[in-house]
């Protein structure tokens, strides 16, 4: 059971492990030993987690999430399917942390009355540079 927050709690049977084979460090057992972990959460299955917490998690996926609604985050920074599978766990936790976030709404305001005359006073001030910038006119 990966716990997330207080209410969040995601069995493992929705969680997916697989190892494969990883690129870098590892010397002779780089080709031979499977430590690189890929885990899948299909989130659109899942029912740890609520619609709104869902649609707020496949956006923050971005790339790492399928059309089907599942995330998969690919983890090889370490040498050991231990360290791998801890750190695809932990990211998958942080995310759904983030998902649970509800953003502020942004409320719409109006540039007031003072900030517009200075910015055509502004705007009038750096036209009239401009003018006099002009040649000597003919005689």
């Amino acid at each position: 059971m990966l716990r997330i927050t207080k209410t969040i709690q995601i069995p493992d049977d929705e969680l997916l492990f697989e190892f494969v084979t990883a690129s870098g460090p590892g010397g002779q057992n780089v080709n031979k030993v499977a430590t690189a972990a890929q885990l899948r959460f299909d989130v659109a299955g899942s029912s740890a987690v609520s619609d709104a917490v869902k649609r707020r998690l496949l956006h923050l996926a971005g790339r790492r999430a399928t059309v089907d609604g599942v995330i998969v985050i690919d983890a090889r920074r370490f040498r050991t399917q231990r360290q791998n599978r801890e750190d695809a766990l932990r990211r998958l936790a942080e995310l759904v942390r983030q998902a649970t976030i509800v953003p502020k709404r942004r409320v719409k305001t109006k540039p007031t009355a003072a900030s517009q005359r200075r910015r055509l006073d502004s705007k009038r001030q750096r036209g009239d540079i401009k003018k006099q910038r002009g040649g000597i006119p003919d005689e």
